[in-house]
């Protein structure tokens, strides 16, 4: 394989996901020559940033890292590098056209969603929430719109209701590594053509800001527990038990069969914590108290017995 292709993003398909850049290592150990990873700039040069995976692979490589405040910036050099075509998960940002009609065969996009379903930056989070059966992966040419380019495949799995943001993100990104692997070498040629999608199907995910991690007694106990699934590492599900600041790291929702004031927490009879809401009871198996470790509800009961 001697292809020329441009890495774009930085792999983190999700917000406080953690990654080992598997796409980019696997375009490297299939012989793709990459001539250059792109990563957003402010990505990398925020207050609270870890070190871009990405970054360590392209050095671990001798592969150029850019970080271009502005992708026009480097326009010239990423035509200068006569690269086929771009592959791309997770940028973060906008591609501008300009940049798309630099390669020969577009920018492969890799979007964790079956689109157009859950267009927008937030797709992995918004299957969770809301409480969908399946989900997937869509292999798409990106265009200037948000994720309105069109399909060369999908792949759909199922979803049990259990999945955090990691684990399916893990999942997701397994998928686009064996999609990309088996279709890419036909993109490249033209042999494989994509197909538009219906635009009248599409449907926009938001953006997830801190403050949605600030649970709500009010809302249902079981999309609370959706919640603490999609927010687990970043916003996080955020309350106050026994006068102290918690995070919730998992939860299971049951019908109400005790009366109780809509979010007081009370100690169950197997040593859970368990939480009124608006429509059935939040049962709390784990969380992490403010300065300490993640326990178990049982250990966080042991030191607070004014919840029994």
């Amino acid at each position: 394989m001697s292809e020329t292709v441009v890495f774009f993003g930085n792999e983190r398909i999700a917000t406080g996901l953690t990654t080992d850049a598997p796409v980019l290592r696997s375009l490297i150990e299939a012989g793709y020559s990459v001539a250059a990873v792109v990563a957003s700039h402010e990505q990398s040069t925020s207050r609270n940033a870890r070190d871009l995976e990405v970054a360590a692979v392209a050095k671990e490589h001798g592969i150029p890292l850019l970080l271009p405040e502005k992708l026009s910036n480097i326009h010239d050099q990423l035509k200068d590098f006569g690269a086929i075509a771009g592959v791309l998960i997770a940028y973060g940002k906008i591609i501008p056209q300009s940049i798309i009609d630099i390669f020969p065969r577009g920018i492969i996009n890799i979007h964790p969603s079956l689109l157009p379903k859950h267009r927008g930056p937030t797709p992995i989070e918004s299957v969770i929430l809301e409480g969908d059966a399946e989900t997937g992966v869509t292999l798409m040419q990106l265009a200037k719109a948000m994720d309105a380019g069109p399909i060369y495949a999908q792949s759909t799995i199922k979803l049990d209701g259990t999945e955090t943001k990691q684990s399916l993100a893990n999942d997701l990104v397994e998928i686009g590594i064996s999609m990309l692997n088996e279709l890419l070498p036909g993109i490249l040629s033209g042999d494989v053509v994509a197909k538009p999608q219906d635009d009248s199907a599409a449907t926009y995910d938001s953006l997830i800001g801190k403050n949605d991690g600030d649970i709500d007694w009010g809302k249902p106990a079981a999309q609370i527990e959706r919640e603490i699934r999609a927010y687990k590492d970043w916003p996080k599900s955020r309350t106050t038990l026994a006068g102290k600041d918690v995070t919730i790291s998992a939860a299971h929702a049951i019908p109400s069969t005790a009366t109780a004031l809509l979010g007081k927490p009370y100690a169950t009879g197997d040593k859970k914590i368990a939480v009124a809401t608006i429509d059935g009871t939040l049962v709390i198996d784990s969380l992490k108290p403010a300065g300490k470790s993640e326990m178990s509800a049982e250990a966080f009961l042991a030191g607070h017995k004014n919840l029994l």
